[in-house]
């Protein structure tokens, strides 16, 4: 039988101390909220007071219940007062020494029976409860912000947690309708240590000039569905607070991914800290308020100068699934296209594809029948790639293989006019390797689309060191006109958007492989601590374990980070055929 708390202390009572204090009242629990002096009492008390006024305001909690909740919360600055609870959770600043210190306090004031409970993000749990008597009743409780809203609490073990108090804190944790996940004591846990590394990872890569703040963010937005970028999430989060989290990360792991950026101690020590003080990697329109305004690295009007070339015809080579839906997207923009695949029998068996997505849509009523048939109209198939020779812009999508796309372009260096635009969807090899197959490289460039290219909004326009200007404002245009958003990158592996994703999808498998969490566990932790879409383990299912691995080699042999190499389990995952939903097996059995 779980341990019934009637009665918690909450010692901080900042944005997060007062959230915990609310969650624990709505739930009929008696709190006593600490703080060190008067001030800062009355600002948390404040923290409550609007936090609860909200919530009445939006219907989720009623004006009795809200003045029920208030009433069961008392206020003070004597730790004292703490003498009697059941549990005391701390959520005072991320310094060891200062929640070392104040476990010793309570340690001669609370019963034997009281368990203590850190809501660190980063530091040890060890190192904290070894300052008490009874490291066995010491364990880390970590709310997410804001913490009435997030549903995940990590709970957190260390070697001599005892068990009852760690099954007594999780069933807490359920009472106040949370989703616990029990983990060891790591720096970060699992959502920080897999969140930061990502956020570090971008930072780095904006400190490189390799892409702009707006275009990294664009790209996990619109590429990945996240809640935000990662440098606007690192003003939101404090960059002052991600480079101590990150700091303690990497003393612990030593692992170089986690080293902070130097962009992000050099903006600390600068004192742009983000949204908090109104500037970080975006300027806002004053402290804590989430407009962005323009600020002199805000692009003026357009990327690229010299005008675009005319694009009336396309050619789309292939026809899997992208080459379907590229050229689905094309013609419904009003574009004629030809779909070339290797036989007349392909071509028709591509074009049918096309015409029963764009059946799909007019049934679903985003699309009306006659929009369907003028589509259908300008959509020619063909099995000849001498068709391709009248095309303003032609696109690849074939296989993902560097010999097959090389010699593709070689054959079309022949074929097509002059002034044509060659493009490469390859979404991790070399797009110089297709332009240099060719007598014309400036003309060549690679138009990441994003599967299904229908339904997805990104487009990463990726330049070589030799393509020319107006072939980007071309491809631009092109974006504008097909309803997509692209964002400019150089021309190295995993461009922006798996460069981002697949080490953190790697960073998470190595989790797994480590026995620190379960899969469920992670995947839960990532949505619902992050707000991700799918966790790191569905998502990789989806994508294809054998595609993650080829992606994460790619990444290896380009940057020979350590850190980068793809986990063994993930390679023996791959060895075993087991590689996802495609073959009803991965890291979860798709059978049922």
């Amino acid at each position: 039988m779980a341990r019934d708390f009637k009665t918690v202390g909450v010692v901080g009572l900042g944005t997060m101390g007062a959230g915990i204090a609310e969650v624990l009242a709505r739930n009929g629990i008696r709190v006593y909220g600490v703080e060190q002096d008067a001030a800062a009492l009355n600002r948390g008390r404040a923290h409550v007071a609007h936090s609860t006024r909200r919530a009445v305001s939006k219907g989720k909690l009623s004006a009795q219940d809200a003045a029920a909740l208030l009433d069961r919360v008392t206020f003070t600055t004597d730790l004292a007062d703490l003498a009697g609870v059941d549990l005391v959770i701390e959520a005072i600043p991320e310094r060891l020494e200062l929640k070392r210190g104040l476990f010793q306090q309570l340690d001669s004031i609370c019963g034997a029976d009281a368990i203590f409970a850190t809501n660190t993000s980063s530091l040890s749990v060890t190192e904290i409860s070894v300052a008490t008597s009874r490291p066995g009743r010491v364990v880390g409780i970590h709310f997410f912000n804001p913490a009435p809203v997030m549903k995940l609490v990590e709970v957190v073990r260390t070697v001599v947690t005892e068990p009852e108090v760690l099954a007594d804190v999780e069933a807490l944790a359920a009472r106040l309708g949370k989703s616990p996940v029990v983990i060891g004591d790591k720096a970060g846990f699992i959502a920080n240590a897999l969140l930061f590394g990502y956020l570090n990872h971008a930072a780095t890569m904006y400190e490189a000039r390799y892409a702009s703040r707006e275009d990294i963010d664009a790209a996990m937005r619109l590429g990945c569905r996240l809640p935000m970028g990662p440098l606007a999430l690192l003003d939101l989060i404090g960059l002052d607070t991600a480079y101590e989290i990150l700091d303690t990360m990497y003393k612990q792991s030593r692992d170089r991914l986690h080293a902070p950026a130097p962009i992000l101690k050099q903006m600390k020590t600068a004192g742009l800290l983000g949204r908090k003080v109104g500037r970080g990697f975006y300027t806002y329109e004053q402290p804590g308020v989430p407009t962005v305004v323009p600020d002199d690295l805000t692009s003026e009007g357009a990327k690229h100068a010299a005008p675009g070339r005319t694009v009336d015809r396309v050619a789309v080579v292939g026809s899997g699934t992208m080459a379907g839906g590229i050229a689905e997207v094309c013609v419904k923009a009003g574009l004629e296209t030809v779909q070339i695949a290797r036989s007349k029998e392909k071509a028709e068996a591509a074009r049918a594809a096309v015409e029963k997505s764009l059946g799909r849509a007019v049934a679903k009523g985003k699309l009306a029948a006659d929009e369907r048939d003028a589509a259908l109209a300008r959509l020619t198939s063909s099995g000849s790639l001498t068709d391709a020779a009248d095309c303003d812009l032609v696109i690849e999508a074939v296989i993902e293989d560097v010999e097959v796309k090389t010699a593709l372009f070689r054959e079309l260096d022949g074929i097509c006019k002059p002034g044509a635009v060659l493009a490469t969807t390859t979404s991790s090899l070399p797009v110089i390797d297709c332009a240099v197959a060719t007598s014309r490289p400036a003309d060549v460039v690679g138009i990441h689309f994003f599967n299904p290219a229908p339904v997805m909004e990104l487009v990463e326009v990726v330049h070589t060191v030799a393509t020319a200007s107006d072939v980007l404002t071309t491809v631009h245009e092109l974006c504008e006109r097909l309803g997509k958003h692209p964002v400019d990158c150089a021309d190295r592996a995993g461009f922006i958007v798996n460069a981002l994703l697949f080490p953190y999808l790697n960073d998470a498998v190595k989790m797994l492989q480590a026995h620190y969490a379960t899969a469920d566990g992670i995947d839960t932790a990532m949505k619902l601590g992050c707000g991700y879409p799918m966790g790191p383990f569905e998502l990789l299912d989806v994508v294809g374990l054998d595609v993650a691995l080829a992606i994460e080699r790619v990444l290896y042999l380009e940057f020979r980070e350590p850190g980068f190499a793809p986990a063994p389990l993930l390679e023996h995952l791959v060895t075993a055929g087991y590689l996802g939903r495609k073959t009803s097996r991965g890291f979860r059995d798709h059978t049922s």
